[in-house]
């Protein structure tokens, strides 16, 4: 998944197309693969026009099916969420990078993949999703105190709490 995510990634940015990894896929790298997704979401940094990525993805072999991009032979799906990049109402300003043979993949910093898998428990109560983030916290450094800052703003602090007695 990371590698055709990076390969993907690299390929839009030759056009001007910014995207950076962020949902499910971005929480199986950073639970080192304890939740998996074939979903990879590419959000859409700068809200490029759909036809111009849509042109892309198809020269290199992804066919459209609905809102998502898959390529025969993998079982991965893409799909482009639009920007802007943020993690439930706050703006993401760190944006991590990984290397691979085939490419750059950008993604969420592990705190802002906490936050996002959080923002689904915060908003939807989605238990999988507070599972995820717990996975995450597990097995990364990231910053507890922005999350509790950012858990304010989202006026989840209770369920901020029942997150940190779970890491």
């Amino acid at each position: 998944m990371e590698e055709v995510g990076a390969y993907v990634c690299s390929e839009l940015e030759k056009h001007d197309i910014h995207v950076v990894l962020s949902g499910g896929s971005c929480a199986q790298i950073y639970s080192d693969g304890k939740y998996t997704s074939l979903d990879i979401d590419l959000v859409n940094r700068y809200n490029e026009r759909r036809g111009k990525i849509t042109k892309v993805m198809n020269s290199l072999g992804f066919v459209e099916e609905h809102k998502y991009f898959i390529y025969p032979e993998t079982d991965f799906y893409i799909e482009f969420p639009p920007g802007p990049l943020g993690v439930g109402d706050a703006p993401v300003n760190v944006i991590a990078q990984m290397i691979f043979d085939t490419g750059t993949l950008r993604l969420l910093s592990a705190t802002d993949c906490i936050k996002d898998r959080l923002a689904a428990y915060y908003h939807w109560n989605d238990a999988q999703c507070l599972e995820q983030a717990v996975w995450v916290a597990q097995k990364n450094d990231f910053d507890m105190n922005e999350i509790e800052e950012w858990s304010k703003i989202e006026k989840s602090l209770e369920k901020f709490h029942i997150f940190k007695e779970r890491v």
